[in-house]
């Protein structure tokens, strides 16, 4: 052809070979994702036949990771953020330094500089946002506690990547490195650092809260769906392109916030399912590009290494992360959950083991074993996913075998002794304290309707505690926790959790506990209301079926009831 088509073969070879190898991994029962990670390895270099363009399957796989950033800001409050400093903030920064320190320490063993294994060591520090959000989103755990654990984690860990890509250049001369000459000192570098990401975090809270809401009420007055889907978009890609020339951060931190302060409109939900398709195939070139830069001889020549890194990756950054949550009085469920997910490197390892070869300080077969890591971790990764939930309950029974944690160690697992008896028989046990918790409370306060919280979320436990509310601690799959907040005597259970998946357990552990009891659920499924009516599990109500319903009394009532006279001068 008489023009360049490498964008065309990129995407035809990509998603062809990414359906392929998926649908083949899929009937396998692996996860699709390693196929598409096999389909980059076979258009990659590294592999004979067609070589697709690795710098535009990059361009697309960012793309791709802005948009599904952009998704989770809008399904991620600002409060949901705040709600998880306490455990994300210090857990990533203590769990990052464990990983740098332990892949520092074995690039040193094999007689690497100081420089070399720090850069090595930072790299497989941080986890990939693809990877993760995926994983949450596939186990319908997203909007769950563990999975805003997680999520917060991350973006402590991007924020925190965003310094290292920073300052590592004014360091790699002190390292050991080659750098340019420059007039700017260390601490200059770090402080506009500091302040240009605080001016982006600013001004995306105040002026685009305001801003960019009504610029999407403007784009859904004229009808038009195109131009709604569009400006969706545009407000993921170039605000994170313009996050990252003005301010300096990462992309996926720049449409993250994009979706945060979109979340402020009514059509967030209608955005969300706009950009759903695109989000999943550009997804699926991430891990196609992932594959691409991956070369199998390193696993021939340094299978030892390989072996170190992936256990590095995979169970230095896991253990350390399980330990930290469990410190801070999370169950052991969440643990295993935010220590799985993080057990993985992706785009920033990449980015930062492409800075740290420019700069001369991390050697070329460091790159290839952080790819290798990458690849063997993100495919290993659904796995220890599916082994979390039955490690968590091997370990316990260990625990409560060997009398090493109860529930009732923690004080927030129980109600105190000074609850008052109207909360403890005829109440309302409400599970899950989110948006529709939150609404669902406020209700029953104004009604004057007693009621006890069970949530996942310390902070929200400790603040209801505070506001005078009973609240207990924990899993209400755990029956423990459904007897503490006196479900036996309880008048109803009402679920408003996200994870209807695990509705039948507590279902199942209220009606032993009080066969008599009323059950009412959240869903966001038709399908699996229907099916949990079938069952007599308990009332369902789902969002679209209830707002319909809503809508249609009013109508009929506005229809039945007489006109006004019109009034005559």
């Amino acid at each position: 052809m008489p023009h360049a088509v490498s964008l065309i073969s990129t995407l035809a070879a990509g998603f062809g070979l990414a359906l392929v190898f998926g649908f083949i991994a899929a009937r396998c029962k692996l996860p699709a994702l390693i196929g598409y990670l096999v389909a980059g390895i076979v258009i990659g270099p590294a592999t004979p036949g067609f070589v697709a363009d690795a710098e535009i399957a990059a361009q697309l796989a960012e793309i791709g990771v802005m948009l599904l950033m952009f998704g989770v800001g809008l399904h991620f409050s600002l409060a949901d953020l705040l709600a998880v400093r306490k455990v994300a903030l210090p857990g990533a920064v203590v769990q990052m330094a464990v990983a740098t320190a332990l892949g520092c320490a074995a690039a040193m063993l094999w007689g690497w500089s100081f420089g070399a294994g720090l850069v090595f060591g930072l790299a497989l520090s941080v986890a990939s946002t693809v990877v993760l959000l995926k994983a949450l989103e596939s186990r319908g755990r997203l909007d769950s506690g563990d999975g805003r654990i997680a999520i917060g984690w991350l973006v402590v860990e991007d924020l925190a990547m965003v310094v290292v890509l920073v300052v590592l250049p004014p360091l790699a001369g002190a390292l050991g490195g080659q750098v340019a000459p420059t007039t700017q000192s260390l601490w200059w570098t770090l402080g506009r650092t500091v302040l240009e990401v605080g001016a982006f975090v600013a001004l995306m809270l105040v002026v685009g809260r305001r801003l960019f809401p009504w610029v999407l009420w403007q784009v859904t007055k004229t009808g038009s769906r195109e131009l709604f889907t569009l400006a969706v978009i545009v407000a993921a890609v170039s605000i994170a392109y313009g996050s990252s020339l003005l301010f300096g951060v990462s992309f996926a931190l720049g449409a993250f916030f994009a979706g945060m302060v979109l979340r402020e409109s009514q059509f967030s939900h209608r955005a969300a399912e706009e950009t759903l398709p695109l989000r999943d195939a550009f997804a699926v070139l991430f891990f196609v590009s992932v594959g691409m830069l991956f070369d199998p001889t390193v696993l021939v020549e340094h299978p030892l290494r390989v072996l170190e890194v992936v256990l590095i990756i995979v169970f230095g950054k896991s253990v350390a992360a399980a330990a930290l949550v469990l410190s801070f009085g999370y169950p052991l469920r969440t643990a295993l959950t935010v220590s799985a997910g993080l057990g993985q490197i992706g785009e920033f390892s990449f980015i930062l083991a492409a800075l740290g070869v420019a700069l001369g300080l991390l050697p070329v077969e460091g790159q290839s074993l952080i790819v290798a890591g990458a690849l063997i971790s993100i495919a290993l990764n659904p796995l220890f996913f599916e082994l979390s939930a039955p490690l968590g309950r091997l370990l316990a029974g260990v625990t409560r075998w060997a009398g090493l944690r109860t529930l009732a160690s923690d004080p927030l697992a129980e109600l105190p002794m000074s609850t008052e008896a109207k909360f403890l028989s005829r109440q309302v046990v409400l599970v899950g304290y989110g948006r529709v918790g939150r609404s669902i409370a406020s209700a029953l306060r104004q009604a004057g309707v007693p009621f006890v919280v069970a949530d996942e979320n310390r902070e929200a436990v400790e603040q209801l505690r505070a506001g005078g509310t009973p609240a207990v601690f924990g899993n209400a799959t755990d029956p423990a926790v459904l007897i503490q907040a006196h479900i036996a005597h309880a008048h109803m259970l009402v679920i408003a959790t996200p994870e209807t998946i695990e509705v039948r357990r507590m279902a199942e552990i209220a009606r032993t506990l009080n066969p008599a009891i009323r059950i009412a659920v959240r869903s966001h499924n038709v399908d699996e209301a229907r099916l949990l009516e079938a069952e007599g599990t308990a009332r369902v109500f789902v969002g679209e079926t209830e707002l319909a319903n809503a809508m249609v009394e009013h109508v009929l009532g506005a229809v039945a009831a007489p006109r006004a006279a019109p009034s005559r001068a």
